[in-house]
């Protein structure tokens, strides 16, 4: 990952050129926040990247690298005005492409939009958007249009704006969102409904992760980090509260898809990560240290239950290995050093600015997303 590799490769380039060439950069027209990989196996090296700028209208482009010249294309078609800078991006956990192809975005409201391209072969129940075919499509277009507008709010048009939200793979008709109106909202997509709204926290919740099917976690400004189980809706469990000092607001949630006992949290302006152990709650397992600047960004490794990305305003994405993490009950010298904060990371790459926004590719779990000022980059490690 800390590759001298650049944007550029040579068209006749042998498969074993293209499989050295490590870093490609995209450059967009504004500052990029909100940004993600495509999950589907048929898009490959898609991802969505979105403005930040401070007006109602922003954009959102649909990038994808083009493996034979090195490149990182816009699809003009495929880029599309949105109200407000997006807080976050996902595209649907889909990866046997059977469910249309749908990305979503939050900012004021939860938005989905369905992808069509001429390369879709109508799979994925595309019943649900019949209703935008007309006979006049030429059979080679891309669009992208809206496919729902969803408010959490009951009592008004307006609602909280919204931080963050979750897709839930192992029930993709399930999306979780947290608000700075201290709600989690759990939305099932297919109904266009609320399924359950709970006042998650005391203050703004700033992030949310599901850690399986009826089962999410969220961080807020009231510095704690509480889980939820859907099927008791009255209670949740704190598992680790802010102390250095007392309520800071945790910015950032990770939990570990490979192993669901782990997840990791950011604290607002610090350079230290806290990864926790759900079964001994309070106490962090291990303390990432390393940053000399706010972390902005964490990303589990998609394949690997112990390996971690984080990045920040120090322009650095670091790679951990933790896999000491679990061992620190046989009083290991590694596991008192990580969980003591004298972890290194085993892979460092300095960007060009404070990088915001980092993505691990579940797809092709080779790839790093990491986005900083206006330039995308994507980064073999």
């Amino acid at each position: 990952m800390g590759g001298s590799g650049g944007g550029e490769r040579t068209p006749e380039g042998s498969e074993e050129q293209q499989k050295r060439s490590e870093i490609y950069t995209y450059e967009a027209p504004w500052h990029i926040y909100a940004m993600n990989w495509s999950v589907r196996r048929d898009k490959k090296y898609r991802l969505a990247i979105a403005s930040l700028l401070e007006q109602y209208p922003n954009r959102v482009e649909i990038v994808q690298l083009d493996d034979s010249t090195g490149e990182i294309r816009s699809d003009p078609a495929l880029s599309f005005e949105h109200p407000y800078p997006p807080t976050k991006t996902m595209f649907v956990p889909d990866r046997d492409c059977i469910r249309p192809d749908l990305l979503a975005t939050s900012a004021d409201f939860l938005r989905l939009w369905r992808i069509s391209s001429d390369d879709d072969e109508g799979g994925g129940g595309d019943d649900d958007n019949k209703k935008h075919n007309s006979s006049s499509k030429s059979p080679s277009s891309s669009r992208v249009e809206l496919r729902s507008l969803l408010n959490g709010n009951r009592n008004s048009e307006f609602c909280g704006p919204l931080t963050s939200f979750d897709w839930n793979e192992a029930e993709p008709r399930r999306v979780g969102t947290s608000s700075i109106d201290t709600t989690c909202t759990i939305w099932d997509i297919e109904r266009e409904a609320v399924d359950t709204q709970l006042i998650a926290h005391d203050k703004e919740v700033y992030d949310i992760a599901w850690g399986g099917v009826g089962v999410f976690a969220s961080v807020s400004a009231d510095g704690s980090v509480r889980v939820f189980d859907l099927r008791d809706k009255e209670h949740s469990t704190i598992i680790y509260e802010s102390a250095d000092p007392p309520d800071t607001p945790l910015v950032r949630l990770g939990w570990n898809k490979q192993d669901p006992r782990y997840m990791a949290t950011i604290i607002m302006d610090s350079a230290k990560v806290v990864v926790l152990d759900i079964r001994f709650p309070t106490l962090p397992v291990v303390e990432l240290h390393r940053h000399q600047a706010s972390v902005n960004a964490i990303a589990w490794a998609p394949h690997s239950s112990c390996h971690i990305c984080t990045a920040g305003d120090d322009s650095q994405a670091l790679i951990w290995d933790l896999s000491s993490m679990g061992s620190a009950s046989g009083g290991g010298q590694q596991a008192q050093a990580a969980a003591e904060g004298d972890l290194d990371p085993i892979l460092a790459y300095t960007a060009g600015a404070e990088i915001e926004q980092l993505q691990w590719s579940s797809t092709q779990p080779d790839w790093v997303a990491i986005a900083f000022s206006t330039k995308l980059q994507i980064l073999r490690v």
